[in-house]
């Protein structure tokens, strides 16, 4: 991951592969969790929230996908702020993207369960969800190749769900749409306030397309697979965000829709056509299974690059001998995320992994304009460079911060524990496990190929 023991990795992943890390990962924002933005902002803050937060990930590909495409390790952000910010940075990002997948992956099991105790009220989810788990953590044990291919399958199905849900409706047709905006949406109840609240659950259409970065050093070409994987990735999320938010908002009461646990497997009961119903049961189960594939590899990928870089103790960073995935950080978070998907607190557990993303996002955006400083175009080969710059870092900058500022209005608690756990961990970090860094480990070998940074 983050020293030369990666050099030993399997190099086999295509844009493909990429495009379903991120869309699988992310699209089961789409089938629960988005729903929240209409609490907050009423339906038409919904979708404009969802617009609007597109622009922001648009931006944060852009930013990201240059600065991973060029640095000479994994570990995505995390990656990217131990070149550019330095150990205690690094040590935050990389605590920020463990806990937003490992939440995003709790908020999958919690799902799960709920859409599997509709079938029969005397079923016990539990057991098929700790299986569905423990089988998608053997995957990912296996090697990130198998568990990528599954990930495409399982997301084209979820993808093709959304997409026949809407031909259902038959919104195509004047006389016989099933589609009715006027009558079950709500507008903006609350103007342009509720916009700003809506932000925080509008991250949840696209929470997680940036870790497509965490597994470039397993692609095949990095230069390739990265922006063509990822740039791909996010535009079938815009345009699968706006259909899920046409058809439900169109067959579910504003007030209904706006506390569901699963948002679209209830706008397919509301057609009452039973093969569309089933197929969005079957395609709400496998985006949560696909997301917490996902998951799985991204916060194994982001703990273990730490642990090889010594700012987590370095049990951690591995790899299998023969499969050569990271398979001690694959099986000690497992339970972890499995225990927060049981706290049953759906909305709660979202707006943790959000917080830790938006956190990260800051970052981010503050790395890429550092990076640019350091490393001016020219001075170093680029894979791919994003276009505009600063733009792109200041609209993730200034978008992330009205988010943060848009959750007070009903998470404010939450804000301030999240940023108090992260400033303990800082601190647990610069008094206790600084002393155990090795600067040789953290600084890799493959450094040593780079020119000193302009000014330095």
């Amino acid at each position: 991951m983050g020293n030369s023991n990666e050099s030993h990795s399997l190099n086999v992943l295509g844009p493909l592969h990429i495009w379903a890390l991120g869309v699988g990962i992310v699209l089961v924002g789409q089938f629960m969790g988005w729903n929240f933005t209409i609490v907050k902002g009423g339906s038409l803050g919904a979708i404009l929230a969802c617009w609007i937060i597109g622009v922001m990930y648009i931006s944060l590909i852009m930013i990201n996908t240059e600065m991973g495409a060029v640095i000479p390790a994994a570990g995505g952000q995390y990656g990217m702020a131990k070149h550019f910010l330095g150990p205690l940075a690094a040590f935050n990002i990389g605590l920020m993207m463990v806990f937003q997948y490992v939440m995003l992956e709790a908020a999958d099991a919690l799902v799960i369960g709920e859409i599997l105790a509709t079938l029969h009220p005397d079923i016990q989810p539990l057991p098929y969800i700790i299986f569905s788990l423990l089988l998608l953590t053997f995957l990912n044990y296996r090697g990130l190749h198998s568990t990528l291919n599954l990930n495409i399958v399982l997301t084209a199905i979820s993808f093709a769900a959304i997409i026949i849900l809407l031909f259902s409706t038959k919104f195509y047709s004047p006389t016989k749409s099933m589609i009715d905006l006027g009558k079950m949406t709500n507008g903006l109840p609350y103007g342009w306030i509720g916009i700003l609240g809506a932000l925080q659950f509008g991250c949840w259409f696209y929470l997680g397309i940036e870790g497509t970065a965490l597994a470039a050093d397993e692609c095949k070409s990095k230069e390739r697979a990265l922006p063509v994987g990822a740039i791909a990735g996010i535009f079938t999320l815009i345009i699968g965000a706006t259909i899920t938010w046409y058809v439900s908002s169109g067959l579910v009461q504003a007030d209904e829709l706006s506390t569901s646990v699963y948002p679209l497997f209830d706008a397919a009961k509301a057609t009452k056509i039973m093969p569309v119903i089933y197929i969005l049961f079957i395609g709400t189960v496998l985006s949560c299974l696909a997301s917490a594939n996902g998951c799985i590899a991204d916060a194994s990928r982001a703990w273990a690059s730490m642990a090889e870089d010594t700012l987590i103790p370095e049990v951690f960073g591995a790899l299998h001998p023969k499969y050569k995935t990271p398979y001690r950080a694959i099986l000690f978070l497992f339970p972890i995320s499995l225990a927060f998907g049981f706290t049953g607190l759906l909305d709660e557990v979202i707006t943790f992994s959000i917080i830790s993303a938006l956190l990260a996002y800051v970052l981010t955006a503050i790395m890429m304009i550092k990076f640019r400083k350091m490393y001016p175009l020219n001075y170093i080969n680029r894979g791919y460079v994003s276009p505009w710059h600063p733009i792109p870092s200041v609209i993730v900058l200034l978008l992330s911060l009205a988010t943060i500022g848009g959750m007070y209005f009903g998470y404010n608690i939450n804000i301030i524990s999240a940023v108090v756990f992260y400033l303990l961990a800082s601190v647990w970090f610069v008094m206790h496990r600084s002393k155990y860094l090795n600067y040789n480990s953290f600084i890799s070998v493959e450094d040593s190929n780079w020119p000193r940074p302009k000014g330095y």
